[in-house]
């Protein structure tokens, strides 16, 4: 099988490039390294089922060749993490609207029968009471006022709409994946991603900072096992035109993950609470709960998780142990 990755150098991406070598599948990444890192693809640079172009999908005029090549696509590039949504409102909005919809008409104007999965966020949902579960079909909320936070959810929002309008009005096998705080290896915290800041903290004996109370929800899954999903996903027919939650439905804090990490990497690190004005800017609006409804999925795929939210941590640790430079 030929896959295409968009921001196949970043975090999850790369994950899948590994996953579909391993399975003997030919490989085509397209990044810009705004955010994905070299590194992560680096040992497969010479494999020869692998293709790397560093390019941004916006303008790059092979972009319909490689459409054309592709048996399925993965499009994962996006400007993402909270500290670069917050500095790039406008290139959030530009560059996460104006990628998709670029994938998206270009595999309408190739008229292959391509699987396309597009990724979204749990962003979309807003903030919602704590004992709900947040379900696909539910209405979404985006909070009012100026913060740029939410710019990330809109361009997510819009980035659905033209996936099924695609879908619906030329019959395209599309699918969209509503992702929930994927975790593990290649993941950086450079842009406010929350378990790697806390396991590099830990293993350098440094403050833990847990940003406001740590009262805040979140459920971790493994990129591991978001992967194998994604790939059941692509291979069920049932999936077309179709948007889907994945995660896990195991909720913890900020402040236990704080804890845990602490605990698993026997770090003497305190822990240390810092405003959300002191780490984001004023005015910062926090989304404190994200607790998946994961019946569509299961439906889908049957597939329960075999990664622990501690299984992953222990594995994180190890890495970061292993790094010559913390």
């Amino acid at each position: 099988m030929h896959v295409l990755i968009t921001g196949g150098a970043g975090f999850i991406g790369s994950n899948l490039v590994t996953y579909h070598l391993e399975k003997g599948d030919k490989v085509h990444v397209v990044d810009n390294l705004s955010t994905g890192r070299i590194e992560n693809i680096a040992p497969y640079m010479e494999h020869p089922d692998f293709i790397f172009d560093e390019a941004d999908i916006l303008v790059w005029n092979e972009l319909e060749k490689a459409v054309n090549w592709a048996d399925r696509i993965y499009h994962m590039a996006a400007v993402v993490g909270v500290f670069r949504v917050l500095k790039e409102p406008i290139s959030v909005l530009a560059t996460n609207i104006a990628g998709c919809e670029r994938i998206l008409r270009a595999l309408h104007t190739s008229h292959w029968n391509t699987k396309l999965i597009i990724a979204s966020s749990s962003e979309v949902y807003g903030n919602r009471s704590e004992d709900e579960l947040l379900s696909e079909d539910m209405e979404l909320l985006i909070s009012p006022g100026h913060n740029s936070r939410w710019n990330y959810s809109i361009s997510k929002l819009a980035d659905e709409a033209f996936a099924l309008s695609y879908a619906r009005q030329y019959n395209m096998d599309v699918t969209v994946i509503r992702f929930f705080n994927v975790i593990g290896p290649n993941q950086t915290g450079k842009y406010g991603m929350v378990v790697p800041r806390f396991v590099r903290q830990a293993v350098r004996e440094e403050p833990i900072t847990v940003f406001g109370d740590g009262t805040q929800k979140r459920s971790f899954l493994d990129v591991r096992d978001a992967v194998i999903y994604l790939d059941m996903l692509a291979n069920n027919p049932q999936s077309r035109a179709e948007v889907i939650n994945v995660g896990t439905r195991r909720e913890i804090s900020i402040e236990q993950l704080a804890n845990i990490i602490k605990n698993e990497s026997n770090s003497a690190s305190s822990i240390e609470y810092i405003s959300y004005d002191d780490a984001y800017g004023k005015d910062f609006d926090e989304i404190f709960h994200r607790k998946p409804n994961l019946e569509k999925l299961i439906k889908f795929t049957h597939y329960l998780p075999q990664w622990s939210l501690e299984k992953s941590i222990i594995d994180l640790i190890q890495r970061q142990h292993a790094k010559k430079e913390y």
